[in-house]
């Protein structure tokens, strides 16, 4: 039926909008599509991004020093570069310092190569004798090797030069990006409040600046970690008298921002190299031995009392977050994981729609701090004296 011409000129009234509720497979499965293309796009692009996350650490841990040099009365420019210089120049002499152990270490690879191959002779025998083993000849094991060579030279090849040419292009990029960030930093704070409500504002600014700290207390905390592995290697090396100590310790030390498996891989090396050049299990065993020491004060002394709670992220949610990254990125990936995902959960923690999750990722032990109630925490023993003790001084103040 047409409408009348009366008809249009009746007021109509508009019918409340039809909600339309998802199940929650539906919902579930969107979240799982829209997982997976992240991944997607996170892997494809990791020649992109992995410069980028790298920059924004970096970036982060130079703010401070960044605005000293501006408060200082240095104009912006100039205070990154100087920043850049240090970072430079510090990178430089680790270079140096490692360059000359290199060069030293290349030097006695013929006599290691020499002794190693007498040390796999030995041990052919030793299964031969007990277990009827068919021991192989150096020339055939050497044959075997070279034929190996060859075979995967060119993939070997095209994978160094590959890696080469990436290397130079990051190295290259992150002090741009490093430059840009901080240069841009009130641009770019002023473009994210352009997505927030006024009244939002405020908590969007608590949460970058939770962020910050995250990541400055976990780069700061991971570099005095590395120098005190570094010392305490350096002292257990020494004393077994390990040639190149001072490398093999420093070397292990900064593998260690490979969380829970750094360290091990760096004490294989030193291991390998003090059996074929001592010829003594026992000494090998010493030098397991003291990685395995520091590892120990590492991660049940050193890590916990230099970065406390500021990082607070449970072992099981670090270790998965380190496969997934190593999974991802590769070896970047895993220095990219803890630090990525203590930055999650400080974003999920600032939503109550996200909280659980930052509670799932978070330690045990902050998850009860923030639980309990600070009107029932009672003081301690000594807190009680010190309390009395002031408030005696307080009255006796007053009197005067």
């Amino acid at each position: 039926m047409l409408p009348t011409p009366n008809n249009f000129n009746t007021p109509r009234h508009s019918n409340p909008p039809i909600e339309i509720k998802q199940s929650a497979v539906v919902h579930y499965t969107f979240l799982l599509i829209g997982l997976s293309l992240l991944v997607f796009v996170l892997h494809r692009l990791d020649d992109i991004l992995l410069p980028i996350f790298f920059s924004g650490l970096l970036a982060v841990l130079l703010l401070p020093l960044c605005r000293r040099f501006e408060n200082w009365g240095l104009p912006r420019t100039l205070a990154i570069v100087v920043c850049l210089l240090i970072v430079i120049l510090a990178v430089a002499g680790l270079f140096y310092v490692f360059g000359s152990q290199i060069v030293q270490f290349r030097d006695e690879l013929p006599l290691l190569q020499e002794r190693l191959a007498q040390y796999f002779d030995q041990v052919q025998q030793m299964l031969s004798a007990r277990f009827g083993y068919q021991p192989i000849s150096k020339d055939q094991f050497i044959d075997q090797s070279l034929d190996s060579l060859k075979t995967r030279a060119g993939g070997w090849l095209g994978t160094t030069l590959n890696t080469t040419t990436s290397v130079l292009s990051v190295v290259t990029l992150i002090p741009i990006y490093i430059f840009c960030l901080l240069y841009y930093r009130d641009h770019m704070r002023q473009f994210m409040f352009r997505f927030v409500a006024p009244d939002k504002r405020t908590s969007v600014l608590h949460t970058i600046d939770s962020i910050q700290n995250v990541i400055q207390a976990y780069i700061t905390g991971l570099l005095t970690v590395i120098v005190i592995v570094a010392v305490l290697n350096a002292i257990g090396l020494l004393v077994l008298g390990v040639k190149f100590a001072i490398f093999f310790a420093v070397f292990a030390s900064v593998l260690a921002v490979i969380p829970y498996i750094g360290i091990f891989i760096g004490s294989a090396l030193p291991t390998l190299i003090t059996l074929v050049e001592t010829g003594s299990p026992l000494r090998a065993l010493g030098v397991v031995g003291v990685f395995m020491v520091v590892q120990f004060l590492e991660g049940n002394f050193i890590t916990p009392t230099i970065t406390g709670s500021k990082v607070s992220i449970n072992p099981m949610a670090a270790i998965i977050a380190l496969i997934l990254g190593g999974e991802l990125w590769g070896t970047p990936g895993m220095i990219l994981s803890i630090p990525l995902t203590a930055v999650l959960k400080v974003i999920f923690d600032s939503s109550k729609a996200t909280e659980p999750w930052g509670f799932l990722l978070g330690d045990i032990a902050a998850g009860e701090d923030t639980k309990k109630d600070k009107s029932d925490d009672k003081p301690g023993f000594f807190a009680r004296i010190w309390q009395r003790i002031r408030g005696e001084h307080a009255t006796s103040n007053v009197r005067r």
